[in-house]
């Protein structure tokens, strides 16, 4: 669930209908050159992220971004991708430049079909651009009564514990898992203190940053509430911030995301070769081949229920598990709309008149 601070406050909110931001986002997609098909497959996974809540990683900040990419080249937007490796349940995928939101629903789509035929499903992708919201992928999974599983190895943006400059990326991790009454688990978050993206969000909404989040240019961790005006200022510090309270753990697991996304890909980590572009690991787990699938979706929602109900500590309203905000943002957004900020508002004005694409609003 997102923090207050990072929320679009309501005096500068704009409510964006679903089917409109699904539009004009596939639009503006098409008019860079892709198909029609793999349009839509982009606009799903960044509209599922605003509805969702993760507005990290919905149209706000990674939109303009893909078009930068797309009009410099550094994106191709043509059909196709390899595999140049495959197995009955595995597969490795050499993206050749394709935004990774257009390619990831069919890697993980692949690693579905697969775990239907052989009860487990992996597929690697190396050469890739960015892959968005990865819970998005763990969540195909679970809607076909599977566990998805996602990791990323991508950037140089955050410093390994004692180090003095970054050598890893952000590298998320998502799980998702179906329930029956019960919203599904969906688990899916940045192995640093604070995901890369949230900080755009901070910018912007001229939000400060949180002691620990952040190192200064020595990778010695910043421990004051810091205000944030540039990217450039910092690097990012791993999941706990500080070994006391943990970050040797937030850099294994972005390690872990590594090896599982790039070195099983035959790829090589963005800390040897800079520029080698976003790796990922896709995997779904077809829970009727480890177990019956009704008793799977009862256990399901006896434990989410157990900790949904559970007794919230002095100060809060309840306890939460991983994906109940977000089903529940899901259901609010499409009934009332996707708040954008006004300033987003206004880069898709200017954007869709430089293509030709019909306004948002």
């Amino acid at each position: 669930m997102i923090l207050d601070r990072f929320k679009v406050p309501e005096k500068d909110q704009v409510l964006v209908q679903e089917a409109a931001l699904r539009r004009t986002v596939a639009q503006i997609f098409e008019k860079l050159g892709v198909t029609p098909e793999d349009a839509a497959d982009g606009a799903d996974v960044l509209t599922m992220a605003d509805l969702r809540g993760v507005e990290t990683h919905g149209v706000s900040n990674m939109l303009r971004q893909y078009v930068r990419d797309y009009k410099a080249g550094k994106l191709s937007p043509k059909p196709g991708w390899s595999i140049v490796r495959q197995s009955p349940g595995t597969a490795v995928i050499d993206a050749e430049r394709r935004l990774g939101v257009i390619v990831g629903p069919k890697a993980m789509r692949l690693a579905v079909e697969k775990a239907k035929q052989v009860g487990v499903g992996v597929v690697t992708v190396f050469n890739s651009g960015h892959f968005g919201a990865i819970g998005h992928y763990a969540m195909q999974a679970a809607e076909q009564d599977m566990v998805g599983v996602c990791f990323t190895g991508a950037g140089l943006s955050v410093v390994p514990t004692f180090a003095s400059k970054p050598l890893l990326g952000t590298n998320p991790i998502a799980l998702a898992a179906p329930a029956r009454h019960e919203a599904p688990m969906l688990f899916d978050a940045a192995t640093s203190a604070i995901a890369g993206n949230k900080i755009r969000l901070a910018i912007r909404l001229g939000s400060p940053l949180l002691p620990s989040w952040v190192t200064d240019k020595d990778g010695t961790p910043i421990m004051e509430e810091k205000p944030v005006f540039d990217r450039d200022d910092f690097f990012q510090a791993p999941l706990g911030g500080t070994r006391e309270q943990g970050s040797h753990k937030g850099y294994g697991f972005a390690l872990m995301a590594e090896v599982l996304s790039t070195v099983l890909s035959g790829a090589v980590p963005t800390m040897l070769v800079q520029g080698s572009g976003s790796k990922n690991h896709f995997a779904a787990y077809d829970i009727e081949a480890f177990t019956d699938l009704e008793h799977f979706k009862d256990t399901m929602d006896q434990m989410l229920k157990t900790l949904r109900t559970a007794p919230p500590a002095p100060g809060h309203d309840r306890v939460l598990y991983p994906g109940l905000s977000e089903a529940e943002e899901l259901a609010k957004r499409r009934a009332k709309g996707v708040p954008l900020h006004k300033e987003v508002i206004e880069w898709f004005g200017q954007c869709t008149r430089e293509l030709g694409v019909a306004p948002l609003v």
